[in-house]
């Protein structure tokens, strides 16, 4: 179809509620509907350029675009901070190309999209969990060869990831995995919990929320549904364990029960990682 010169020069069309197409939306929520009926199982789907920096969250947003609707609200965080730079960028991209509402409060969101952290507030069927993923594949650091991987999830032969686990104890003493632990979903697949630390694993288990997790340079998602089992992997003498605080406590509320990151350069070192729930802390 010929275009005129008054079409060429005029102003650019609109653009489409949350930014990608119909058709994209479509297509990746019946990814996120086939991985919602075979939890941990990695589905592919055909990821699309996004206006972020590859590395950045693209696969999540994807997954939040997809599902988002007008009436929806939307907290973005990075490493629990609310404000981190990942965060502010995604959130601003999502509300500007939607107009919906965001916020900094769990409770008052309807989706909540992260890298590396689930919020320390407890989370309810009201919310949906969208986890922003690196490396979705759990063997990818034992086994190199696709075809080969495709057999171990089909057969379940997850064999190599125990050994890898027990060689980690006999020469550390303790198993040194900390962000992305391994987990067995609903008893059948292997999942990779993305760059979470240890600390929010037993979160996920019969969670009342639904967490769907997006790899957009992997081109797969994969979900977590509703009162599903989680179970970490370990040994029957090697009870799983979250990082340990050893009495370490926040520098601006004094919390001991949140997960704690390192502040160089102030006199306590130690602050809480969900900046929201710190500073909610802070003013009652």
């Amino acid at each position: 179809m010929n275009s005129t010169v008054d079409e060429i020069a005029g102003p650019p069309q609109s653009v489409p509620f949350a930014l990608l197409d119909e058709e994209s939306k479509r297509e990746i929520r019946r990814a996120l509907l086939q991985a919602v009926c075979i939890p941990g199982f990695q589905v592919p789907f055909g990821s699309r350029e996004m206006p972020v920096a590859r590395g950045w969250g693209s696969g999540g947003l994807q997954i939040s675009l997809a599902i988002v609707g007008v009436n929806d609200t939307i907290k973005v965080i990075d490493q629990g901070d609310d404000e981190g730079v990942n965060a502010v960028n995604l959130r601003r991209l999502i509300t500007s190309s939607t107009g919906i509402e965001e916020t900094s409060e769990t409770d008052e969101a309807t989706i909540v999209q992260s890298r590396h952290r689930i919020p320390e507030d407890a989370m309810t069927s009201d919310h949906i969990l969208v986890l922003q993923v690196p490396v979705p594949e759990p063997l990818r650091g034992i086994e190199r060869n696709m075809k080969e991987l495709e057999r171990m999830h089909a057969e379940g032969d997850y064999s190599k990831m125990w050994v890898s686990l027990y060689e980690d104890k006999v020469r550390n003493g303790v198993i040194t995995q900390t962000t992305g632990y391994p987990c067995l979903v609903a008893q059948r697949y292997v999942m990779a919990t993305t760059p979470i630390p240890r600390w929010d694993i037993p979160r996920l288990h019969q969670a009342e929320f639904l967490t769907l997790f997006g790899a957009g340079r992997e081109k797969r998602v994969y979900a977590i549904p509703p009162f599903t089992d989680v179970e970490p992997l370990t040994f029957e003498d090697v009870p799983f364990e979250v990082e340990a605080s050893n009495g370490a406590k926040c520098r601006l509320c004094g919390s001991e029960e949140t997960f704690l990151v390192e502040t160089p350069g102030s006199e306590s070192r130690w602050s809480c990682s969900d900046t929201a729930w710190c500073r909610r802390k802070r003013t009652k």
